[in-house]
């Protein structure tokens, strides 16, 4: 499997996705810059977490109109995986690859905790491996991640199976005390019409060595073993 992560200006998770990869998957991604025009030729990519051009405008507007965007559109209608995780799901949205918009936290502050977030869906490349109504510890660290989009687009989302990832309580329910920025319908991570582009706040990468997290969980783990088990095509 041939993974590249995409750093941009400001990236600053990317190292820790290579690491998350290697250590869960046993393949060594590639960090390609975003303005390479060899993109298109791996199988699968990660937009990680940051503060790309320092967040300027509005978080993932400026690297949303970065030259590897379209061809990141290509390998996605291609059915290449595409997961966005943080920043990367801000990026996402503001290419217009997923919908809705990714506002300022309710309490207008930066959040970072870890959170409880239940898998609502297992058609994506990155759920697969997971149960539905599986919950999962994992971290946020934001401070634009409340997602926001009309009540007739969430309603959809939930018809085709889109909303992948809700943030719940310990019980695995969708709480006000569970959901950690006012997110409507606690929404963590949506998937695109085929399911093969995923964009989610909370950081897999940081909840993949059990080391790193304060109940000993590995639960980010299984996204990216997901991912390995795909069926990806030549890139």
């Amino acid at each position: 499997m041939n993974v590249a992560v995409i750093r941009f200006p400001g990236s600053n998770c990317d190292l820790d996705v290579v690491h998350a990869l290697q250590s869960t998957v046993g393949v060594k991604p590639r960090l390609i810059w975003h303005e390479r025009d060899d993109i298109g030729r791996f199988d699968a990519v990660i937009l990680p977490g940051g503060f790309t051009f320092g967040d300027y405008l509005r978080a993932g507007a400026i690297a949303a109109r970065s030259p590897s965007i379209s061809k990141i559109r290509r390998m996605a209608d291609q059915g290449k995986p595409v997961l966005g995780i943080c920043n990367g799901f801000q990026i996402l949205v503001e290419a217009g690859m997923l919908p809705g918009s990714l506002l300022r936290n309710e309490g207008l502050k930066f959040v970072c905790k870890w959170v409880n977030v239940r898998v609502d869906s297992t058609r994506t490349p990155f759920t697969r491996l997971a149960k539905k109504n599986q919950v999962f510890q994992m971290p946020v660290a934001h401070g634009e991640g409340r997602f926001f989009s009309s009540q007739e687009e969430i309603k959809r989302l939930v018809r085709e199976g889109r909303v992948v990832l809700r943030y719940v309580d310990a019980l695995g329910r969708p709480t006000g005390d569970g959901n950690p920025n006012g997110s409507l319908s606690n929404i963590a991570g949506i998937c695109s019409e085929e399911g093969n582009v995923m964009g989610l706040m909370p950081h897999p990468e940081r909840a993949s060595d059990p080391l790193l997290s304060p109940s000993g969980s590995s639960d980010g783990s299984l996204l990216f073993s997901s991912m390995g088990c795909s069926d990806l095509g030549a890139g």
